[in-house]
């Protein structure tokens, strides 16, 4: 940690206010790439899709229960797991409730893993998790969103080709748009990075002196432990 600058009160204002002109073009910079990022081509999801869910296999369209969007988070948990990954359990923690909110704004969110249901269903119950949570297990669907990958495919990068995977399940979030005659679009995928914004407890840490504190560690997320093992 940087050893910090003790300043007078009337300093200490002058430099924030310095600080809060760049913020605010931040702010800017970011609303400006939300709204490009809302223009950006659609493409129609041409492949039928299906999930094992608690009411039994359900479509890619079943999954926007009646909304005209849907969100898609990639969790990391594959076939023979027995615990979903650690780093995306830390992001899910972000999503208990929202879907409440969301679904006012016609979307909805859904988790997809590959393990099994029973298995998402018994991890979903120790963690305390409601939002929704099905299985891809079966399907290409994971593979075809670059969120898995298979043992044969390490010649494939991850995140658009920019990155090595780093196992055979990744992270990533994808949004779905349904058309007015019932066709799927996709309209956009993120993944590393790219999730971030989701995390509600880094963007916390990043308010902090010491903010998210990783750099002395043996990669960024090594602190992470589910939320029931700290």
């Amino acid at each position: 940690m940087t050893t910090p600058r003790i300043v007078s009160r009337a300093e200490w204002l002058e430099a924030r206010k310095a600080h809060l002109a760049k913020e605010k073009e931040f702010t800017r910079a970011r609303d400006e790439l939300a709204r490009q990022r809302r223009e950006l081509p659609w493409v129609k999801v041409e492949k039928p899709y299906t999930f094992d869910a608690a009411e039994g296999r359900v479509s890619l369209g079943d999954l926007f229960g009646g909304k005209g969007q849907l969100l898609i988070y990639h969790f990391m948990m594959g076939p023979d797991w027995e615990e979903g990954c650690p780093s995306c359990s830390f992001w899910a923690d972000n999503f208990n409730g929202v879907d409440v909110h969301l679904a006012h704004r016609d979307t909805a969110l859904v988790a997809v893993s590959r393990a099994p249901l029973a298995k998402i269903d018994a991890y979903k119950k120790r963690m305390g998790w409601t939002f929704r949570w099905v299985s891809s297990a079966g399907s290409d669907f994971n593979f075809d969103y670059d969120a898995s990958f298979k043992p044969d495919e390490e010649g494939l990068l991850y995140n658009f080709g920019t990155i090595k995977p780093f196992g055979e399940e990744t992270p990533g979030i994808s949004a779905f748009r349904r058309g007015d005659g019932g066709e799927i679009y996709r309209t956009y995928s993120t993944y590393a990075r790219g999730l971030d914004m989701l995390n509600g407890a880094y963007h916390l840490l990043d308010l902090t002196a010491k903010g998210r504190d990783e750099q002395e560690l043996p990669w960024p997320m090594a602190w992470v432990k589910r939320h029931d093992s700290y």
